[in-house]
């Protein structure tokens, strides 16, 4: 009983920032008609500022992960994105360079596999599914874009709420609350803070334990479409396990579709509850995320 109402408390923690978080971007979004258009009705397909268009592309935000961790970048309302996430078993930092020659660096060693898809049923809100060949874990979870960074606003600011379970989502349930808070520096970079409670982030020990975490990450443009990515996720209190889950990479922007190539500590690390169990320490595994956005 005492985990049921800590979940049910958190639940109205998280709608409780949704609603002042909505109200804000509302305020923000609020403008003086000057008299040059005063009184005028806007047009319809017209919109007053871009500033709220979640189909504006925002050049340094290629994706909404930057690796594994959640982006703000916003779905544009009834449009939708498929992401296949890719980790090879392969640990490169065991034996020498003929060692990982001899099973092409890790693709020999089979991969863990993960299948997203996200659809955005309202504006600035998305439901995502997610599931990966590790214990068949099933995650699904809503992201609420509340604003973007603007003028008038420093930050980019998204909440999250989520559940996921192995098995096919059958058992071993980890709830999970979280925000992503991006901020754009000099047209080049992109710093992103994710901090993040996990409900029974230890189920696989048996025992019903908590982890808050905070993830830090960056993505820096170095060509117009090409990006330098990279983030850690320090666990900050309750259960700790292994070291804390990093990653660094490339990322290409073609059209509606990015292709990242990763370096990560784990294969099995894509949840936010796999995430917050860390990742294994003298490893580092070759993967990929490729995306692709319909809109």
């Amino acid at each position: 009983m005492p985990d049921r109402i800590r979940w049910w408390n958190a639940c109205a923690s998280l709608a409780a920032i949704i609603v002042v978080a909505s109200h804000t971007g509302i305020a923000q979004s609020t403008t003086t008609p000057t008299p040059s258009n005063a009184g005028a009705a806007p047009q319809a397909g017209i919109v007053a500022s871009n500033e709220d268009d979640d189909a504006v592309l925002r050049p340094l935000q290629p994706d909404f992960t930057l690796i594994n961790l959640p982006t703000t970048l916003p779905l544009p309302t009834h449009k939708s994105n498929f992401r296949l996430t890719h980790r090879f078993n392969g640990n490169l930092r065991l034996g020498g360079f003929g060692t990982q020659a001899g099973n092409l660096f890790g693709l020999d060693e089979g991969a863990t596999v993960g299948f997203e898809y996200r659809f955005a049923v309202a504006k600035h809100l998305e439901l995502a599914a997610y599931r990966t060949t590790f214990n068949r874990s099933t995650q699904f979870y809503g992201k609420y874009d509340a604003f973007h960074q603007n003028a008038r606003t420093p930050v980019g600011f998204s909440t999250i709420l989520s559940v996921e379970g192995t098995n096919n989502f059958r058992g071993q349930y980890a709830p999970a609350i979280g925000a992503s808070m991006s901020r754009d520096v000099a047209n080049v970079t992109a710093l992103y803070v994710v901090p993040m409670w996990v409900h029974n982030s230890a189920a696989a020990t048996g025992v019903i334990r908590e982890t808050v975490m905070v993830g830090l990450g960056a993505s820096v443009r170095v060509r117009p479409t090409l990006f330098l990515v990279a983030e850690v996720t320090p666990r900050v209190g309750g259960y700790v396990g292994g070291d804390p889950e990093y990653g660094f990479g490339l990322s290409k922007r073609v059209g509606g579709h990015v292709f990242d190539l990763t370096f990560t500590n784990t294969t099995q690390g894509t949840t936010f509850a796999q995430m917050a169990r860390g990742g294994f320490p003298n490893s580092l595994y070759l993967g990929f995320n490729l995306a692709r956005k319909f809109f």
